[in-house]
């Protein structure tokens, strides 16, 4: 990186900082966990369309339940997208490239899924690209989607996603936070809370989701019964055509902040 680009980079950070500022203590924690709005780059939660169509992703993994996650996907003939953690990968490249063979796309998760606030430029980086590396690894090629841990961003992460051209994909639906539901549960809220291009985010991994995991058949049965039809992220934001996406943050530069919608 030359003299320029460091300049470049500093002063970014400082508007943003600048910015951040100005919201206070409260702003800053509700900045930090917006799934609609982040300081720089590009962000999307769901995408504006009338069409009937939806990106189903989950977060974490792979783990020891990937064949029974894969086979549920295969009997339903959903693709869908995993944000894998780069360290998990790496542990279990077996499951990995499971989820490639069987028609799946992988998204970084980062690395060791640390929150991405208060970290180095150099630790964001870190955290990335190794992901990024590990998910080549496993075969997955094209485009590599990314997906803060929690969501949670603050200055750091968005200027660096935003300098390499990165965007945020955040969610409007993830009915399995929070308290533990039942499959039940699970099933209703998705059915009850999903929109014409929603992102819909769920957590099936380890013991903790159990629930989620018998759910998967009945959500996805349920929407298509709304007509719904189910692609990966990348299809989702490619089919977007003019219409932009109901995220929306500030773009920095030297000269100044701008509003992108």
């Amino acid at each position: 990186m030359n003299a320029t680009e460091v300049r470049r980079r500093w002063l970014k950070l400082l508007a943003a900082l600048l910015a951040v500022l100005l919201f206070g203590a409260m702003g800053m924690y509700q900045l930090m966990n917006a799934r609609t709005f982040q300081l720089a780059g590009e962000l999307t939660d769901r995408v504006a369309t009338d069409e009937k169509v939806v990106a189903l992703t989950f977060d974490d993994g792979p783990d020891e339940h990937t064949p029974e996650i894969i086979d549920i996907l295969a009997e339903q003939r959903v693709r869908a997208t995993f944000f894998v953690i780069g360290s998990q990968v790496e542990a279990r490249p077996q499951d990995a490239q499971a989820l490639v063979a069987g028609g799946h796309q992988l998204a970084n998760h980062t690395y060791t899924h640390r929150r991405m606030v208060f970290v180095s430029p150099a630790t964001v980086a870190s955290e990335v690209e190794r992901a990024d590396a590990a998910i080549r690894m496993a075969g997955q090629r094209g485009e590599i989607p990314f997906r803060p841990p929690t969501g949670k961003k603050l200055l750091v992460l968005p200027l660096y996603l935003a300098d390499n051209q990165r965007r945020t994909v955040m969610w409007d639906v993830e009915p399995d936070s929070g308290t533990t539901p039942t499959a039940a549960e699970i099933v209703a809220a998705v059915r009850k809370e999903t929109r014409p291009g929603s992102i819909i985010l769920l957590h099936p991994w380890y013991a903790s989701g159990r629930n989620t995991r018998e759910a998967i058949k009945g959500l996805i049965t349920g929407l298509r019964d709304q007509g719904y039809r189910f692609v990966t992220v990348s299809e989702l934001l490619a089919g977007r055509g003019d219409q932009a996406p109901s995220g929306w943050g500030w773009r920095f530069s030297i000269s100044g902040a701008s509003r992108h919608m």
